[in-house]
């Protein structure tokens, strides 16, 4: 019995010999020098153009999430190109591939979790601060670590999460989830009995929350804007090499226990 076909479908883009149309609009007429590339991101995810207050919210995540100095990354990036300078985009790669639930793309976990506490489209009905209970309960009943907090660095205050809700104040996108994030923040530091930091990505995650986009895509934006990120670390390899240096300090000093074991 022959399979039947399911049909082959796309709605983002097309091209012919003298046209080219990205989400209903025509890419060199419409597009090119209008948008910029946050911008074109958004169409991109969401099919429609930002207003002025998306675009500068949604902006304003991308430039949090680009760069954050010599993180893991960044220092795959560099080791990757060390090895295969003549792949630049393999680099990238690599950096990219350690996007997860401890660096960047824990705005993913923070999303997930606050929709699960409050489903899109739901009337925040109870207090927050009673969801904001039950989630750290949760957590700490599981021992699982709570996404959207601490930080190696910031501490106790992120200052990029300070920006970025002064930011989703001024564009109107401080609503429900923004605020259920800080209950769960106060919620946590009473459990804990300590400051958490609330770090970026946990004020992204609950924006994006905000911004209405699902959590199965909030990691990408990381993805997105720390590729632009890597691809500075890789320009500054190629000019400022340090990877050298870390391979044979770091080769050195580990295997030293073993050439002096006295020591």
């Amino acid at each position: 019995m022959s399979r039947q076909n399911k049909p082959i479908r796309s709605d983002i883009a097309y091209s012919m010999p003298d046209k080219l149309v990205v989400r209903g609009f025509d890419l060199p007429k419409e597009l090119i020098g209008v948008l910029n590339v946050g911008d074109f991101a958004w169409l991109q995810l969401t099919g429609s153009k930002p207003t002025t207050e998306q675009s500068r919210m949604f902006n304003a995540i991308l430039v949090t999430l680009a760069e954050h100095g010599i993180t893991p990354s960044a220092l795959v990036a560099r080791m990757t190109y060390l090895g295969a300078p003549e792949a630049l985009q393999a680099a990238v790669a690599a950096g990219l591939c350690g996007l997860g639930s401890t660096f960047v793309g824990s705005t993913e976990g923070v999303a997930r979790m606050l929709y699960e506490a409050l489903p899109p489209g739901q009337p925040a009905g109870e207090d927050l601060r009673a969801k904001a209970r039950a989630i750290v309960e949760g957590y700490r009943a599981r021992r699982e670590h709570l996404p959207g907090f601490g930080h190696p660095v910031h501490k106790p205050v992120d200052p990029r999460t300070t920006r970025l809700f002064h930011v989703a104040e001024e564009c109107r996108f401080a609503g429900d989830y923004v605020r259920l994030i800080q209950r769960v923040a106060e919620e946590a530091e009473k459990s804990f009995g300590r400051p958490l930091t609330l770090n970026a990505t946990g004020a992204i995650g609950a924006i994006c929350c905000e911004l209405g986009f699902k959590w199965q895509i909030v990691r990408g934006l990381g993805v997105m804007a720390r590729a632009v990120g890597l691809v500075g670390h890789i320009l500054e390899e190629s000019v400022q090499p340090m990877a050298g240096e870390i391979w044979l300090r770091a080769e050195e000093e580990a295997s030293a226990h073993l050439r002096n074991p006295g020591c």
